[in-house]
C-alpha cells in the first residue's frame, strides 16, 4: 500500500489559495510601509530569506530604500522609519528582542499564531493564520508572507500573485524530472529578489533532506562556486540566466534547471516538492527532520 503523503507535503501543496487569500488582506492591513520610506525587513532562517525577497522586490517597485538583515545581525545604531518583522511561530527569541529595541519606530510583525509574544511586541501585525503549519520545515506560511508582502507594492500586485498561484498549481501537478532527486548535489541561482528564493530552496533541500545544497547570485556564480558543477549534479535557476551562463554550465556536464518563464514563486514551490521526494528517496521523514525544532527559543 502507498504510504500517505507527509505532512510537508500536504501543507505545500496548499500554497496557491493560500497566496491568493494573502493578495485579498494585504489591501486592507495598516502598518504596511508606506512609498518613501526607508524601511528594515527581518527575521531568522527562512523568514530571512523571504525578508531578502522583499526587500529587493520593494526597492525594485520604487518604494524605497529597504534592507534586509538576520534578526540577530540587525544595525542596532541604524535607524530606519520602520521595520517588518517575519516570524510564524511569533516566539522567535532572535525577533522578540529585536522589537523591544525598537521603541519609537513603528513595527510590523508577519505572523502565522495570534497568542504569541509577537502580538505585544509589534506595533501593528498580520495575522496569517490560514498559513500557519504544524510542520518543522517551513513552506506554506514563509512563501504565503512573501505573497502578502508582494501584493502591497502595487495596484497590481494582487493580479502578479493570482498569477503566481496559478503557476504554482501548475508546477504541483506536473511530474518531476527523475533526474532531480536523483542527483548527488545541488546549486540554486537567483538574481535580485529571487536569490532568497534560491537561498531558501537550499535550505530546504538540507532541512528536509540533509542534502549537499549550496545557493549563490547568478552572476557570482562563476567566481568559484562552478568549480563543483559536473555530471550527476543539479544548477537550478530562479529567473533568466546571465548571459553565458547556460553554456558555462553545460560544459560541466551537469544538469541545468532554467524556466525563466514561470513565476520564481511557483518554482520554489517545485524545490519544496524535491526537497521533499529527496528525503523519502534516502528514508527520511521530512516531517522529522534532524536537530530541528519549529521555533528557536532561546532560555534567558
Amino acid at each position: 500500500m502507498k504510504p500517505s503523503p507527509s505532512l510537508t507535503h500536504r501543507e505545500l501543496v496548499t500554497q496557491p489559495e493560500s497566496w491568493r487569500r494573502a493578495a485579498r488582506a494585504a489591501t486592507h492591513t495598516t502598518g504596511l510601509p508606506a512609498p518613501g520610506e526607508r524601511v528594515a525587513v527581518t527575521g531568522c532562517g527562512t523568514s530571512w530569506f523571504m525578508a531578502q525577497a522583499y526587500a529587493a522586490l520593494r526597492e525594485a517597485a520604487g518604494q524605497g530604500e529597504t534592507d534586509a538583515f538576520a534578526a540577530s545581525e540587525f544595525p542596532r545604531g541604524r535607524a530606519y522609519d520602520r521595520v517588518v518583522a517575519i516570524t510564524r511561530s511569533g516566539t522567535t527569541t532572535e525577533v522578540l528582542r529585536l522589537l523591544s529595541e525598537t521603541a519609537g519606530t513603528p513595527t510590523l510583525a508577519l505572523t502565522a499564531d495570534p497568542k504569541t509574544p509577537v502580538m505585544d511586541a509589534a506595533t501593528d501585525t498580520a495575522v496569517l493564520d490560514w498559513a500557519d503549519e504544524e510542520s518543522v520545515v517551513q513552506t506554506r506560511f514563509a512563501t504565503t508572507a512573501l505573497a502578502f508582502l508582494r501584493a502591497s507594492l502595487s495596484p497590481s500586485g494582487a493580479a502578479t500573485v493570482a498569477t503566481a498561484a496559478d503557476e504554482a498549481e501548475r508546477a504541483l501537478s506536473a511530474p518531476l524530472p527523475p533526474t532531480l532527486p536523483a542527483a548527488e548535489q545541488w546549486t540554486f541561482l537567483g538574481r535580485g529578489w529571487t536569490y532568497g528564493l534560491a537561498q531558501e530552496a537550499a535550505l530546504k533541500m538540507r532541512e528536509a533532506a540533509g542534502a549537499w545544497t549550496e545557493a549563490y547570485p547568478a552572476m557570482e556564480y562563476r567566481h568559484g562556486p562552478v568549480a563543483i558543477a559536473g555530471p550527476g549534479r543539479v544548477v537550478w535557476s530562479f529567473g533568466p540566466l546571465p548571459d553565458g551562463l547556460a553554456a558555462d554550465v553545460a560544459a560541466t556536464g551537469a544538469t541545468l534547471v532554467a524556466e525563466p518563464g514561470r513565476d520564481p514563486m511557483a518554482e520554489l514551490v517545485r524545490a519544496q516538492r524535491l526537497a521533499v521526494a529527496v528525503a523519502e528517496s534516502r528514508g527520511l521523514d521530512p516531517d522529522a527532520p534532524r536537530h530541528l525544532t519549529r521555533s528557536v527559543v532561546l532560555s534567558g
